[in-house]
């Protein structure tokens, strides 16, 4: 089954994120180790998002599925691409600002737990 549009774009702005990060802090021609983690661990989140194609931006979603450290290093790489990414990766960055002014929808069944 086809990845829905609104999941590519959110991994390829992770990507890209992190990317950049990399780039700057860690230098070298690709991701090291430590951010190719990083970039693994926000796609394997993504495919476990209880929202699917319908998720919010990470920072108006109710659940938080992050672990702390994890967190916590990608608030870091944000801190640093957010601002950059107007200028290299224009509609990414666009569509990003604009996914987190929509509210989040109320959380799916399955992750409320037992009514």
């Amino acid at each position: 089954m086809k990845e829905p549009y609104r999941l590519r774009r959110e991994r390829a702005t992770v990507r890209a994120m992190v990317a950049m990060y990399c780039a700057h802090h860690h230098g070298g021609g690709g991701l090291c180790a430590d951010c190719r983690e990083l970039a693994a661990y926000a796609d394997r989140r993504l495919d476990l998002c209880p929202y699917g194609a319908a998720k919010p931006a990470c920072t108006n979603c109710p659940i938080h599925c992050y672990r702390p450290e994890p967190r916590e290093r990608m608030r870091e790489v944000m801190r640093f691409a957010g601002p950059r990414m107007l200028a290299r990766h224009p509609w990414l960055a666009v569509l990003h600002l604009l996914d987190a002014r929509k509210p989040a929808p109320p959380p799916p069944r399955a992750a409320r737990g037992p009514d």
